[in-house]
């Protein structure tokens, strides 16, 4: 059972979906999305929470505005979709549940995540800073030597 009325979370959905993030609302969305998929894949657990709104989301937005990305953006909503949460989280080795935070799969392994901790007292322009540094590493596509 979701802990808030839909109506209450559709603005914080539709602020990543606008932004062409992938909602995942099952266990089995989740595991199509993530498991074993070549190429790298942003997952944002979304949250209610103050610091999802005026950092996280706004921060999402700023990164994607970057010249490297991953190759996909995939949601869940930490408190709706339990089940999707927590298997988006099972993605997440080596990491306690929190919300909102942010991982980065290539090639369906954890290669970085930002958690609540790295969010919440911080303003949206240094946490895009870190994501893009994130994108730049982890997500960069390889220039073509000219022959």
């Amino acid at each position: 059972m979701p802990m808030y009325p839909e109506i209450m979370v559709v603005p914080m959905r539709e602020e990543l979906t606008r932004l062409g993030v992938q909602e995942l609302r099952t266990p089995e969305d989740v595991d199509h999305a993530l498991k074993y998929q070549p190429g790298t894949t942003m997952v944002i657990v979304n949250s209610i929470c103050g610091c999802a709104a005026g950092r996280m989301r706004p921060a999402v937005r700023m990164a994607l505005q970057h010249s490297s990305r991953p190759d996909k953006a995939v949601s869940v909503f930490a408190g709706q979709e339990t089940e999707a949460t927590e298997r988006a989280r099972s993605y997440f080795t080596g990491y306690p549940p929190s919300s909102p935070s942010i991982g980065i799969l290539r090639d369906g392994q954890l290669v970085y995540m930002m958690q609540r901790r790295d969010i919440e007292s911080r303003e949206a322009p240094a946490i895009a800073t870190d994501l893009k540094a994130a994108f730049d590493k982890f997500c960069a596509k390889p220039v073509a030597a000219n022959s």
